[in-house]
Protein backbone atom coordinates (compact mmCIF):
# COMPACT_ATOMS: atom_id res chain seq x y z
CA UNK A 1 0.00 0.00 0.00
CA UNK A 2 2.53 2.36 0.97
CA UNK A 3 4.43 1.25 -1.91
CA UNK A 4 1.25 2.21 -4.26
CA UNK A 5 1.33 5.85 -2.34
CA UNK A 6 4.78 6.58 -2.94
CA UNK A 7 4.67 6.03 -7.35
CA UNK A 8 1.32 7.62 -7.07
CA UNK A 9 2.42 10.47 -5.55
CA UNK A 10 5.87 10.73 -7.38
CA UNK A 11 4.40 10.16 -10.55
CA UNK A 12 4.79 11.52 -14.35
CA UNK A 13 1.85 14.29 -13.26
CA UNK A 14 4.36 15.88 -10.74
CA UNK A 15 7.46 15.61 -12.50
CA UNK A 16 5.41 17.26 -15.32
CA UNK A 17 4.29 20.18 -12.71
CA UNK A 18 8.41 20.90 -11.80
CA UNK A 19 9.31 20.96 -15.00
CA UNK A 20 6.29 23.42 -15.90
CA UNK A 21 7.08 25.73 -13.21
CA UNK A 22 10.75 25.66 -14.48
CA UNK A 23 9.94 26.43 -17.70
CA UNK A 24 7.83 29.13 -17.14
CA UNK A 25 10.35 30.93 -15.17
CA UNK A 26 12.98 30.55 -17.52
CA UNK A 27 10.79 31.61 -20.36
CA UNK A 28 9.19 34.65 -18.87
CA UNK A 29 12.06 36.26 -17.90
CA UNK A 30 14.21 34.86 -21.12
CA UNK A 31 16.90 32.14 -19.76
CA UNK A 32 18.17 34.90 -16.62
CA UNK A 33 20.10 31.71 -15.34
CA UNK A 34 21.84 31.60 -18.43
CA UNK A 35 22.09 35.00 -19.91
CA UNK A 36 22.21 36.91 -16.38
CA UNK A 37 24.91 34.53 -15.30
CA UNK A 38 27.48 37.16 -14.78
CA UNK A 39 24.84 39.49 -12.42
CA UNK A 40 23.82 36.75 -10.56
CA UNK A 41 26.98 35.17 -9.69
CA UNK A 42 28.22 38.68 -9.02
CA UNK A 43 25.66 39.36 -6.27
CA UNK A 44 26.07 35.72 -4.65
CA UNK A 45 29.37 33.69 -4.79
CA UNK A 46 31.14 36.68 -6.66
CA UNK A 47 30.44 38.97 -3.89
CA UNK A 48 32.54 36.45 -1.19
CA UNK A 49 35.50 37.52 -2.99
CA UNK A 50 35.06 41.12 -2.02
CA UNK A 51 34.89 43.14 1.54
CA UNK A 52 32.10 41.62 2.75
CA UNK A 53 29.11 44.18 4.65
CA UNK A 54 26.58 43.06 7.26
CA UNK A 55 24.42 42.78 4.12
CA UNK A 56 26.77 40.19 2.39
CA UNK A 57 27.13 38.17 5.62
CA UNK A 58 23.45 37.74 6.48
CA UNK A 59 22.65 36.55 2.82
CA UNK A 60 25.67 33.89 2.98
CA UNK A 61 24.59 32.83 6.09
CA UNK A 62 21.53 32.02 4.72
CA UNK A 63 22.86 30.48 1.36
CA UNK A 64 25.19 27.94 3.99
CA UNK A 65 21.70 27.02 5.66
CA UNK A 66 19.83 26.35 2.55
CA UNK A 67 23.20 24.56 0.92
CA UNK A 68 23.08 22.88 4.47
CA UNK A 69 19.74 21.10 3.67
CA UNK A 70 20.50 20.32 -0.12
CA UNK A 71 23.94 19.45 -0.22
CA UNK A 72 23.45 16.04 1.39
CA UNK A 73 24.44 12.08 0.86
CA UNK A 74 22.85 12.41 -2.49
CA UNK A 75 25.40 14.04 -3.68
CA UNK A 76 27.46 11.04 -3.37
CA UNK A 77 25.26 8.23 -3.16
CA UNK A 78 22.64 8.91 -4.98
CA UNK A 79 24.70 10.10 -7.97
CA UNK A 80 26.32 6.49 -8.15
CA UNK A 81 22.98 5.15 -8.31
CA UNK A 82 21.85 7.83 -11.48
CA UNK A 83 24.57 6.87 -13.44
CA UNK A 84 24.33 3.31 -12.87
CA UNK A 85 20.21 3.35 -13.26
CA UNK A 86 20.02 5.99 -15.50
CA UNK A 87 23.53 5.78 -17.58
CA UNK A 88 26.24 8.41 -18.18
CA UNK A 89 23.36 10.11 -20.21
CA UNK A 90 21.52 10.92 -16.85
CA UNK A 91 23.93 13.48 -16.19
CA UNK A 92 23.10 15.47 -18.96
CA UNK A 93 19.46 14.88 -18.07
CA UNK A 94 19.87 16.31 -15.00
CA UNK A 95 21.95 19.47 -16.05
CA UNK A 96 18.39 20.24 -18.01
CA UNK A 97 16.27 19.66 -14.83
CA UNK A 98 18.67 21.67 -12.37
CA UNK A 99 18.82 24.75 -15.10
CA UNK A 100 15.13 25.20 -14.80
CA UNK A 101 15.29 24.60 -11.31
CA UNK A 102 17.21 27.50 -11.14
CA UNK A 103 14.70 29.60 -11.92
CA UNK A 104 11.59 27.85 -9.48
CA UNK A 105 14.37 28.51 -6.79
CA UNK A 106 14.69 31.69 -7.62
CA UNK A 107 10.44 31.90 -7.79
CA UNK A 108 9.90 30.41 -4.52
CA UNK A 109 12.49 32.74 -2.79
CA UNK A 110 11.07 35.75 -3.99
CA UNK A 111 7.60 35.04 -3.11
CA UNK A 112 8.80 33.75 0.46
CA UNK A 113 10.57 37.04 1.40
CA UNK A 114 7.90 39.31 -0.43
CA UNK A 115 5.59 37.81 2.10
CA UNK A 116 7.63 37.00 4.52
CA UNK A 117 6.55 38.73 8.37
CA UNK A 118 7.18 38.16 12.01
CA UNK A 119 5.02 36.50 14.42
CA UNK A 120 4.16 37.71 17.96
CA UNK A 121 7.62 35.70 19.28
CA UNK A 122 9.67 38.23 16.77
CA UNK A 123 9.92 35.01 14.71
CA UNK A 124 10.21 35.03 11.21
CA UNK A 125 7.75 33.52 9.24
CA UNK A 126 8.97 33.06 5.73
CA UNK A 127 8.47 30.17 2.91
CA UNK A 128 5.37 28.86 1.04
CA UNK A 129 3.24 28.91 4.57
CA UNK A 130 3.24 32.62 4.20
CA UNK A 131 2.98 33.43 0.35
CA UNK A 132 0.27 30.67 1.11
CA UNK A 133 -1.79 32.53 3.65
CA UNK A 134 -1.03 35.69 2.42
CA UNK A 135 -0.51 35.95 -0.99
CA UNK A 136 -3.57 33.56 -1.58
CA UNK A 137 -5.10 33.88 1.23
CA UNK A 138 -5.50 30.43 1.96
CA UNK A 139 -3.78 29.70 5.57
CA UNK A 140 -5.40 26.26 5.25
CA UNK A 141 -2.97 25.11 2.43
CA UNK A 142 -0.05 27.21 4.54
CA UNK A 143 -0.93 24.77 7.22
CA UNK A 144 -0.76 21.99 5.10
CA UNK A 145 2.18 22.56 3.71
CA UNK A 146 3.34 22.77 7.34
CA UNK A 147 2.62 20.10 8.51
CA UNK A 148 3.88 17.67 5.73
CA UNK A 149 7.10 19.82 6.44
CA UNK A 150 7.39 18.60 9.89
CA UNK A 151 6.61 14.94 9.06
CA UNK A 152 9.52 15.23 6.14
CA UNK A 153 11.54 16.46 8.95
CA UNK A 154 11.49 13.63 11.21
CA UNK A 155 12.04 11.23 8.15
CA UNK A 156 14.31 12.76 5.87
CA UNK A 157 15.83 15.04 8.04
CA UNK A 158 16.81 13.21 10.88
CA UNK A 159 15.83 9.22 9.81
CA UNK A 160 17.58 9.07 7.07
CA UNK A 161 20.85 11.24 7.18
CA UNK A 162 21.40 9.75 10.21
CA UNK A 163 21.28 6.48 9.07
CA UNK A 164 23.86 7.62 6.04
CA UNK A 165 26.36 8.40 8.63
CA UNK A 166 25.91 5.32 11.13
CA UNK A 167 26.09 3.23 7.65
CA UNK A 168 29.28 4.74 5.90
CA UNK A 169 30.92 4.66 9.19
CA UNK A 170 30.23 0.86 9.85
CA UNK A 171 31.01 -0.03 6.65
CA UNK A 172 34.36 1.99 6.25
CA UNK A 173 35.37 1.31 9.63
CA UNK A 174 33.75 -0.73 11.01
CA UNK A 175 32.49 1.64 13.55
CA UNK A 176 29.09 0.09 15.98
CA UNK A 177 25.83 1.33 14.98
CA UNK A 178 24.38 2.24 18.69
CA UNK A 179 27.96 4.08 19.36
CA UNK A 180 27.63 6.24 16.49
CA UNK A 181 24.15 7.05 17.28
CA UNK A 182 25.46 8.27 20.42
CA UNK A 183 28.29 10.35 18.80
CA UNK A 184 26.11 11.75 16.54
CA UNK A 185 23.00 12.54 18.65
CA UNK A 186 24.71 14.65 21.25
CA UNK A 187 26.35 16.68 18.74
CA UNK A 188 22.97 17.48 16.78
CA UNK A 189 22.02 18.37 20.19
CA UNK A 190 24.48 20.53 21.36
CA UNK A 191 23.78 22.62 17.89
CA UNK A 192 20.15 22.67 17.63
CA UNK A 193 18.98 23.96 21.04
CA UNK A 194 21.35 26.41 20.40
CA UNK A 195 18.80 28.02 18.46
CA UNK A 196 18.70 29.62 14.86
CA UNK A 197 21.63 31.37 15.44
CA UNK A 198 23.84 28.16 16.71
CA UNK A 199 22.35 26.43 13.40
CA UNK A 200 23.29 29.46 11.35
CA UNK A 201 27.12 29.58 12.97
CA UNK A 202 27.35 25.71 12.55
CA UNK A 203 25.91 25.82 8.48
CA UNK A 204 28.61 28.97 8.19
CA UNK A 205 31.37 26.99 8.93
CA UNK A 206 30.27 23.59 8.15
CA UNK A 207 29.24 23.90 4.62
CA UNK A 208 32.20 25.74 2.19
CA UNK A 209 34.34 23.03 4.98
CA UNK A 210 32.56 20.14 3.76
CA UNK A 211 32.34 21.36 0.26
CA UNK A 212 35.69 22.05 -0.33
CA UNK A 213 37.15 18.85 1.33
CA UNK A 214 34.93 16.54 -0.94
CA UNK A 215 35.12 18.76 -4.34
CA UNK A 216 38.93 18.96 -3.65
CA UNK A 217 39.35 15.27 -3.25
CA UNK A 218 37.25 15.10 -6.71
CA UNK A 219 39.40 17.68 -8.08
CA UNK A 220 42.49 15.49 -6.77
CA UNK A 221 41.35 12.56 -8.72
CA UNK A 222 39.94 14.24 -12.05
CA UNK A 223 43.39 15.94 -12.22
CA UNK A 224 45.25 12.73 -12.36
CA UNK A 225 42.75 11.06 -14.59
CA UNK A 226 42.38 14.31 -16.71
CA UNK A 227 42.90 12.53 -19.93
CA UNK A 228 39.55 10.44 -19.82
CA UNK A 229 37.32 13.79 -19.28
CA UNK A 230 36.75 14.59 -22.90
CA UNK A 231 35.72 10.61 -23.36
CA UNK A 232 33.70 11.22 -20.04
CA UNK A 233 31.44 14.01 -21.88
CA UNK A 234 31.45 12.67 -25.32
CA UNK A 235 29.91 9.58 -23.17
CA UNK A 236 27.23 11.78 -21.55
CA UNK A 237 25.87 13.83 -24.61
CA UNK A 238 26.04 10.27 -26.84
CA UNK A 239 24.11 8.83 -24.40
CA UNK A 240 21.76 11.79 -23.08
CA UNK A 241 18.61 11.07 -26.11
CA UNK A 242 18.10 7.13 -24.71
CA UNK A 243 14.70 6.89 -23.27
CA UNK A 244 16.24 5.32 -20.23
CA UNK A 245 18.98 7.85 -19.67
CA UNK A 246 16.33 11.04 -20.14
CA UNK A 247 13.57 9.59 -18.04
CA UNK A 248 16.11 8.69 -15.74
CA UNK A 249 17.81 11.72 -15.33
CA UNK A 250 14.93 14.04 -15.35
CA UNK A 251 13.09 11.77 -12.58
CA UNK A 252 16.11 11.88 -10.38
CA UNK A 253 16.74 15.65 -10.33
CA UNK A 254 13.03 16.14 -10.06
CA UNK A 255 12.30 14.38 -6.93
CA UNK A 256 14.76 16.70 -5.23
CA UNK A 257 15.08 15.41 -1.49
CA UNK A 258 18.39 13.54 -2.83
CA UNK A 259 17.11 10.23 -2.70
CA UNK A 260 19.93 7.03 -2.07
CA UNK A 261 17.70 4.48 -3.44
CA UNK A 262 17.90 5.11 -6.87
CA UNK A 263 16.19 6.90 -9.52
CA UNK A 264 12.97 6.21 -8.64
CA UNK A 265 13.15 8.07 -5.50
CA UNK A 266 15.11 11.10 -6.42
CA UNK A 267 19.00 12.07 -6.82
CA UNK A 268 20.01 14.87 -6.95
CA UNK A 269 19.02 17.57 -3.78
CA UNK A 270 18.49 20.72 -5.56
CA UNK A 271 15.09 21.31 -3.72
CA UNK A 272 13.86 23.39 -5.95
CA UNK A 273 9.86 23.07 -6.22
CA UNK A 274 9.87 22.08 -2.68
CA UNK A 275 9.53 25.47 -1.10
CA UNK A 276 12.27 24.74 1.58
CA UNK A 277 14.95 26.97 0.17
CA UNK A 278 12.13 29.85 0.34
CA UNK A 279 12.16 28.75 4.40
CA UNK A 280 15.53 29.32 4.87
CA UNK A 281 16.22 32.18 3.55
CA UNK A 282 13.78 33.63 6.40
CA UNK A 283 16.51 34.50 8.75
CA UNK A 284 18.57 36.89 6.65
CA UNK A 285 17.44 40.32 7.44
CA UNK A 286 17.71 43.78 5.49
CA UNK A 287 20.17 45.88 7.27
CA UNK A 288 19.94 49.37 8.20
CA UNK A 289 21.00 51.85 5.46
CA UNK A 290 20.86 49.19 2.67
CA UNK A 291 20.48 50.16 -0.74
CA UNK A 292 23.06 52.51 -0.63
CA UNK A 293 25.68 52.97 -4.12
CA UNK A 294 23.21 50.54 -5.84
CA UNK A 295 23.79 49.94 -9.52
CA UNK A 296 22.60 52.07 -12.49
CA UNK A 297 20.26 49.37 -13.17
CA UNK A 298 18.97 48.97 -9.59
CA UNK A 299 18.38 52.59 -9.17
CA UNK A 300 14.59 52.23 -9.83
CA UNK A 301 14.09 49.81 -7.33
CA UNK A 302 13.41 50.11 -3.61
CA UNK A 303 16.10 48.29 -0.99
CA UNK A 304 13.66 46.15 -0.24
CA UNK A 305 12.77 44.99 -3.48
CA UNK A 306 16.63 44.62 -4.19
CA UNK A 307 17.29 42.92 -1.09
CA UNK A 308 14.47 40.26 -1.95
CA UNK A 309 15.71 39.54 -5.69
CA UNK A 310 19.23 39.26 -4.16
CA UNK A 311 18.07 36.44 -1.81
CA UNK A 312 16.20 34.80 -4.83
CA UNK A 313 19.80 35.10 -7.30
CA UNK A 314 21.32 33.55 -4.11
CA UNK A 315 18.85 30.08 -4.66
CA UNK A 316 19.74 30.36 -8.42
CA UNK A 317 23.38 30.06 -7.12
CA UNK A 318 22.08 27.57 -4.46
CA UNK A 319 20.36 25.09 -7.34
CA UNK A 320 23.85 25.22 -9.31
CA UNK A 321 26.43 24.42 -6.85
CA UNK A 322 24.55 21.71 -5.62
CA UNK A 323 23.58 20.04 -9.11
CA UNK A 324 25.26 21.58 -11.76
CA UNK A 325 28.96 21.73 -9.58
CA UNK A 326 28.80 19.00 -6.74
CA UNK A 327 27.10 16.21 -8.28
CA UNK A 328 29.07 16.65 -11.84
CA UNK A 329 32.16 16.07 -10.05
CA UNK A 330 31.12 12.54 -8.55
CA UNK A 331 29.58 11.64 -11.78
CA UNK A 332 32.65 12.73 -13.76
CA UNK A 333 35.11 10.75 -11.32
CA UNK A 334 32.71 8.11 -11.39
CA UNK A 335 32.78 7.81 -15.45
CA UNK A 336 36.99 8.15 -15.59
CA UNK A 337 37.64 6.22 -12.96
CA UNK A 338 34.60 3.50 -11.94
CA UNK A 339 33.53 0.59 -13.65
CA UNK A 340 30.02 -0.04 -15.28
CA UNK A 341 27.87 -1.02 -12.75
CA UNK A 342 27.59 -0.52 -8.95
CA UNK A 343 29.67 -3.01 -6.81
CA UNK A 344 26.40 -4.69 -4.86
CA UNK A 345 27.47 -6.90 -2.14
CA UNK A 346 25.25 -9.61 -0.59
CA UNK A 347 22.54 -7.99 1.53
CA UNK A 348 24.07 -4.90 1.02
CA UNK A 349 21.46 -1.99 0.56
CA UNK A 350 21.94 0.15 -2.48
CA UNK A 351 22.16 3.48 -0.80
CA UNK A 352 25.72 2.28 0.48
CA UNK A 353 26.44 0.20 -2.57
CA UNK A 354 26.26 3.93 -4.62
CA UNK A 355 29.04 5.06 -1.81
CA UNK A 356 31.27 2.03 -1.95
CA UNK A 357 31.34 2.61 -5.85
CA UNK A 358 32.52 6.07 -4.92
CA UNK A 359 34.67 4.72 -2.42
CA UNK A 360 36.43 2.50 -4.67
CA UNK A 361 37.22 5.42 -7.48
CA UNK A 362 38.43 7.08 -4.49
CA UNK A 363 40.59 4.22 -3.71
CA UNK A 364 42.13 4.32 -6.78
CA UNK A 365 43.96 7.22 -6.20
CA UNK A 366 44.06 7.34 -2.06
CA UNK A 367 44.71 3.31 -1.39
CA UNK A 368 43.20 2.31 1.51
CA UNK A 369 41.80 6.24 2.73
CA UNK A 370 39.34 5.81 -0.36
CA UNK A 371 36.88 4.20 1.21
CA UNK A 372 37.46 6.69 5.16
CA UNK A 373 37.32 9.67 2.79
CA UNK A 374 33.97 8.76 1.70
CA UNK A 375 32.85 8.32 4.60
CA UNK A 376 33.85 11.32 6.35
CA UNK A 377 32.34 13.42 3.12
CA UNK A 378 28.98 11.56 3.32
CA UNK A 379 29.08 12.23 7.01
CA UNK A 380 29.78 16.10 7.10
CA UNK A 381 26.96 16.19 4.67
CA UNK A 382 24.31 14.35 6.19
CA UNK A 383 25.46 16.20 9.79
CA UNK A 384 25.27 19.82 7.69
CA UNK A 385 21.38 18.42 6.57
CA UNK A 386 19.78 16.85 9.49
CA UNK A 387 20.85 20.50 11.48
CA UNK A 388 19.36 22.65 8.40
CA UNK A 389 16.18 20.44 8.23
CA UNK A 390 15.52 20.57 12.39
CA UNK A 391 14.89 24.47 11.48
CA UNK A 392 12.99 23.30 8.56
CA UNK A 393 10.58 21.45 10.62
CA UNK A 394 10.52 23.89 13.52
CA UNK A 395 9.84 26.63 11.84
CA UNK A 396 6.97 24.85 10.20
CA UNK A 397 5.58 23.59 13.68
CA UNK A 398 5.78 27.38 15.17
CA UNK A 399 3.65 28.08 11.87
CA UNK A 400 1.48 25.20 13.02
CA UNK A 401 1.32 26.22 16.78
CA UNK A 402 0.89 29.97 16.43
CA UNK A 403 -0.98 32.01 18.77
CA UNK A 404 -1.21 28.62 21.25
CA UNK A 405 -0.51 29.26 24.51
CA UNK A 406 1.36 25.26 24.63
CA UNK A 407 3.60 26.62 21.48
CA UNK A 408 6.87 26.07 23.56
CA UNK A 409 6.10 23.19 25.10
CA UNK A 410 5.59 21.57 21.79
CA UNK A 411 8.62 23.49 20.46
CA UNK A 412 10.62 21.32 23.18
CA UNK A 413 9.14 18.30 22.34
CA UNK A 414 9.63 18.75 18.98
CA UNK A 415 12.99 18.98 19.42
CA UNK A 416 13.33 15.88 21.95
CA UNK A 417 11.57 14.38 19.66
CA UNK A 418 13.98 14.52 16.65
CA UNK A 419 16.99 13.88 18.94
CA UNK A 420 15.50 10.32 19.50
CA UNK A 421 14.79 9.98 15.45
CA UNK A 422 18.24 10.99 14.69
CA UNK A 423 19.55 7.51 17.11
CA UNK A 424 16.63 5.28 15.64
CA UNK A 425 17.39 6.40 12.76
CA UNK A 426 21.41 5.01 13.35
CA UNK A 427 20.31 1.58 14.25
CA UNK A 428 17.37 0.84 12.40
CA UNK A 429 16.70 -0.58 8.86
CA UNK A 430 14.86 2.76 6.86
CA UNK A 431 13.06 0.99 4.20
CA UNK A 432 9.46 2.08 5.74
CA UNK A 433 10.76 5.37 6.46
CA UNK A 434 12.28 6.29 2.86
CA UNK A 435 8.63 5.26 1.03
CA UNK A 436 7.05 7.14 3.87
CA UNK A 437 9.62 10.39 3.17
CA UNK A 438 9.39 9.87 -0.25
CA UNK A 439 5.59 10.60 -0.12
CA UNK A 440 5.57 13.87 2.68
CA UNK A 441 8.10 15.39 0.50
CA UNK A 442 5.93 14.83 -2.74
CA UNK A 443 3.01 15.93 -1.13
CA UNK A 444 5.00 19.04 -0.09
CA UNK A 445 5.98 19.84 -3.18
CA UNK A 446 1.84 19.81 -4.43
CA UNK A 447 0.85 23.29 -2.03
CA UNK A 448 3.74 25.03 -2.91
CA UNK A 449 3.40 24.79 -7.02
CA UNK A 450 0.07 25.53 -6.77
CA UNK A 451 1.14 28.98 -4.92
CA UNK A 452 4.06 29.30 -7.64
CA UNK A 453 1.13 29.22 -10.60
CA UNK A 454 -1.50 31.40 -8.51
CA UNK A 455 1.06 33.31 -7.77
CA UNK A 456 3.61 33.87 -10.47
CA UNK A 457 2.42 37.05 -11.74
CA UNK A 458 3.35 38.48 -8.40
CA UNK A 459 7.28 37.40 -9.12
CA UNK A 460 9.47 39.99 -11.01
CA UNK A 461 12.68 39.61 -12.68
CA UNK A 462 15.84 39.19 -11.19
Amino acid sequence: MIQWIRRAVWGPWLTALFLASGIYFTVRFRGFQITGISRWWRETAGSLFRSQNEEKKSQFASACTALAATVGTGNIAGVATAVAVGGPGAVFWMWVSAAFGMMTAYAEVYLGRKYRYKDKSGRPVCGPYAYLERGLKMRWLGLLYAAFCVLASLGMGSMVQANAVAQSAAFSVSFPLPAAGAVLTVLVMAVIFGGAERISAAAVSLVPVSAAFYMGLCAVILLFHAGELPEAFLLIFKDAFSIESAAGGAAGVLTGRALRYGISRGVFSNEAGLGSLAVLHGEAEEPEGFGKGQSKADRTQTSGERFVREQGMWAIFEVFFDTIVSCTMTALVLLCVGGSQIPVAAGQEEAMAGSAWVASCFSVCFGRLGGGLVSLAMSLFAFATIIAWFYLGSQALSYLTEGKPWKRSIQLCYGFLYLNAVFFGCVARLTLVWDLSDIFNGLMAVPNLIGLFLLRRQVERP
